[in-house]
């Protein structure tokens, strides 16, 4: 048996795990796994490369197969109809109730979550012939919805023709499309009562105790057939009480559902009750961050499902900077699991081309990335539309995955949205992982002063054009200027001093990427045939279809170097990466964690190497005061001064950086000469990890004279009692 089927996980997923080289499951698949395919809510944080997608991506993708499996068997059974369910209890059917509409396990709660379109739902049981019944909806989330009683002939959507009685959110009753006002209106927490008296053929309602008054007198006809509890919902949710639990507002005179004479009771047997898949409605919505990170799960997904036949799992990645209409085809053909980015998902959810009314499991994979990048009202408006219970009564599954757990809006989204979550915390607060070694290297233009006399440097970002920065000069501009082109000379004398050939380079802005790889290939066409720095970039601005063709190239090896701000380093998954450069710290601490992180990982030696300016340097900073956000901007006034640009302070973010990770990270000086300490000079960056152990024979020989001092103590302490016993006793 695989490692992964102990966890419950299919043999075919298995398989096609063990061909993916997973023998053993990570700590955080270990733990997440389970609990995902047990039907609970997921928090999990854990190390960067840790398998955190396949901890989510494994049990989704089981769940999801098995629901679609379990449709087709019925409908191939039933001749497209759903199994009958023929209850003992008063609850809400599981058959009789459109496809859209949830109802819980338990059968007392029902769920819809179309904003355009009414969904609804018969009772289990109805009553006929005499008596006077009595049962309570509580109305527990906002959205209109009516209540109240109709004949099997009915339609779902509660009193729109003459076989339904309902009473409704907004003071209105209604019988055969015949909306009156009557009562008051009601929302959420209210209490409805709804009456049925038999032997006059009444029906009457009262809200949170009051009585409303005589709503319906039925006639003759509809009093021969038997009644059930009814409802219809538009983004709503109600509970109801039949009577299986003290009512709390009890009206003198009625008996409770639960309580009628059993020759008064008639089963909802529907003879025709689809449980309809529909194409456009997703079993699983997985959200990300970037392009990158939601092609990467995908892909995981595709390789996952390798072995699973009959049904096929349809997976859509929705991102944009692909042709619309063609991923619009693609959901009205039929998807079941859906990966893609916010912007585009937002507006085919909005424009009604995904419905979530089937969505059993609402992922948001770095999920403190996305609260960052603003989407926080997009979240929330996401989760508010998925029904918290699927049609087949299972409650909507939510998984969350962060960088850390411990970031203040990711617990207070948890705290809003999750119901109940376990957490899966195998981080804790940001840590680098032990395959990293981590150096900085300090750039002080004051002590290299080779900057005076370069012939050929990198194009700065050119917020010192209108400085006077000549050679020799002194100032802070001058000293500024100076920085940027030093840190590119040490990232070239990085490259030759350590024969890097595979290494991602971080640059703060998307104008300093240009810059980096316009040099790069400048000096690389010096270099003769053997270029040693090919380079692509990636960065928000480069085209979707340039971003995928760029880092492909890179992950296939084609180019040496791979040049991208930090929208990367949530969202880069390459296996053996040997080298990282910061060629400027990030301002925040947690994103230099993400960018380590891309090397040593599935335990691989990596070595990362930063670059740290001893003197305050200018750098662009644009906000929503920039009119072009950045582009071809020239006003290098500070912020303060109503300009776009702001003094980075290097060596503090780094002492900010040691201090979040309870580090000292090393020092090296500017000709890169970089002691390996515990690496023992023989590490080999981007090679797995060799296990040392002990020496035995060496822990064996230091262990010798302190076992032996504690025999002969041992010798001595029983001698002493032995002496001591004896002379008691011949005492």
């Amino acid at each position: 048996m695989a490692a992964f089927e102990e966890f419950g996980v299919l043999p075919e997923i298995a398989k096609a795990v063990e061909e993916m080289e997973w023998m053993l499951p990570t700590d955080v698949q270990s733990e997440a796994i389970p609990l995902i395919l047990g039907g609970g809510d997921v928090l999990m944080a854990a190390e960067t490369g840790s398998g955190k997608t396949g901890a989510f991506c494994l049990p989704i993708l089981q769940i999801v197969w098995e629901t679609i499996k379990d449709l087709e068997q019925a409908k191939g059974e039933k001749g497209g109809t759903a199994p009958t369910k023929t209850s003992a209890t008063w609850e809400l059917s599981t058959s009789d109730r459109t496809p859209a509409l949830a109802v819980s396990a338990d059968g007392l709660v029902c769920q819809a979550r179309e904003f355009k379109e009414w969904h609804g739902c018969r009772a289990t049981k109805g009553v006929f012939n005499s008596g006077k019944y009595y049962y309570e909806a509580k109305i527990t989330d906002e959205g209109l919805c009516r209540v109240g009683w109709s004949t099997i002939q009915a339609s779902l959507d509660l009193g729109t023709d003459k076989f339904g009685f309902g009473f409704g959110g907004t003071g209105k009753k209604s019988n055969n499309k015949q909306f009156d006002n009557y009562g008051e209106s009601f929302g959420k927490n209210d209490v409805i009562g709804c009456k049925l008296d038999l032997d006059s053929g009444k029906i009457s309602f009262s809200k949170n105790g009051v009585d409303l008054g005589l709503a319906f007198t039925i006639s003759q006809q509809v009093q021969r057939s038997p009644l059930f509890p009814s409802v219809c919902l538009k983004n709503a949710e109600i509970t109801f009480n039949f009577g299986t639990k003290p009512f709390k507002y009890k009206p003198d005179g009625f008996k409770a559902l639960t309580e009628a004479d059993k020759s008064c009771i008639k089963n909802n047997d529907p003879v025709k009750a689809p449980l309809k898949k529909l194409n456009n409605a997703p079993q699983a919505l997985v959200i990300e961050p970037s392009r990158e990170l939601a092609e990467q799960t995908l892909q995981q997904i595709k390789k996952f499902q390798k072995y699973l036949e009959k049904p096929a799992v349809k997976e859509l990645l929705i991102i944009g900077g692909v042709n619309v209409k063609e991923q619009m085809a693609t959901i009205e053909s039929g998807v079941d699991i859906i990966v893609g980015t916010p912007g585009r998902l937002e507006d085919l959810i909005g424009g009604g081309y995904i419905s979530l009314a089937q969505c059993r499991f609402f992922v948001l994979d770095e999920a403190d990335g996305l609260l960052k990048q603003g989407y926080k009202n997009f979240i929330n408006n996401i989760h508010a539309q998925i029904p918290k219970f699927t049609p087949d009564g299972k409650r909507m599954q939510m998984i969350v995955c962060s960088a850390t757990l411990h970031d203040f809006e990711v617990k207070n989204m948890a705290e809003r949205l999750m119901h109940f979550p376990t957490w899966v915390d195998l981080k804790g607060e940001d840590a680098v992982p032990e395959t990293v070694h981590h150096v900085v290297v300090k750039v002080d233009p004051q002590l290299d002063t080779s900057w005076h006399s370069m012939k050929q440097h990198i194009q700065t970002d050119g917020v010192h054009r209108q400085d006077n920065i000549g050679p020799g000069k002194k100032s802070a501009e001058a000293l500024s200027e100076a920085v940027k082109v030093l840190k590119a000379e040490y990232a070239l004398k990085a490259i030759k001093k350590h024969n890097i050939d595979r290494a991602i380079i971080f640059c703060r802005t998307k104008l300093d990427c240009d810059n980096l790889e316009r040099y790069f290939k400048i000096i690389g066409r010096g270099a003769g045939r053997d270029n040693p720095f090919t380079c692509v970039c990636l960065h928000g601005d480069r085209k979707p279809a340039e971003r995928k063709s760029n880092y492909d190239a890179f992950k296939q090896g084609q180019v040496r170097f791979l040049i991208c701000t930090d929208v990367a380093a949530r969202g880069i998954d390459i296996g053996s990466l040997p080298f990282v450069m910061n060629l400027t710290l990030p301002d925040e601490k947690s994103n230099y964690v993400h960018r380590i992180g891309r090397v040593g990982r599935a335990d691989r030696m990596g070595l990362a190497i930063s670059f740290v300016s001893t003197v305050p340097e200018k750098v662009w900073f644009h906000g929503e005061w920039c009119a072009s956000r950045g582009r071809n901007c020239y006003n290098t006034e500070l912020t303060d001064r109503g300009g776009c640009c702001v003094w980075y302070n290097e060596p503090r973010y780094l002492a900010d950086i040691e201090d979040h990770l309870n580090i000292t990270i090393e020092q090296v000086s500017p000709d890169l000469e970089i002691p390996k300490n515990e690496f023992d000079g023989k590490v080999t960056y981007g090679a797995r990890r060799v296990a040392k152990g002990s020496d035995y024979k060496d822990h064996v020989s230091q262990m010798a004279p302190a076992v032996s001092e504690l025999s002969k103590l041992e010798s001595k302490a029983q001698l002493t009692y032995l002496k001591r016993h004896f002379l008691k006793s011949a005492a």
